[in-house]
């Protein structure tokens, strides 16, 4: 999937989420890009988002998000950020609040700019 390749070519420590900025690295470079990632997929692709928790040692630390494509399948392109020890669970459909996103806009602008651009796709700017 071109799409996949692009994604996973456009993330950075610029387009992670700053509260997972401290275990970004280059090793791991899906780490804290999962909920701007899901955002531009649903840009791209429509479909639903989708929210889970993220588990250690059976209390939450943090949330993770994907997409649910129209057509049902479920795609998590960034699932491979988390440790053995760091389990997802749960999976509830959320809506889209209209506008842009209120935490990580500026690492979603970015990461959508430079998605768009390697597609050579132009798409009406985010609302």
């Amino acid at each position: 999937m071109e799409l996949e390749i692009v994604l996973r070519a456009a993330w950075s420590a610029a387009t992670c989420d700053p509260v997972d900025l401290p275990d970004w690295h280059p090793g791991n470079p899906a780490r804290g890009q999962c909920g701007v990632t899901a955002l531009v997929l649903q840009d791209l692709l429509g479909g639903d988002l989708m929210l889970g928790q993220v588990h250690v040692d059976g209390e939450q630390i943090m949330w993770h998000w994907w997409n649910r494509l129209p057509g049902g399948l479920e795609v998590d392109l960034t699932r491979e950020q988390f440790a053995p020890h760091e389990v997802v669970v749960g999976g509830e459909m959320l809506e889209r609040p209209a506008g842009p996103p209120k935490r990580c806009r500026e690492q979603y602008e970015l990461l959508r700019a430079r998605v768009l651009d390697a597609l050579g796709t132009e798409t009406p700017a985010a609302e």
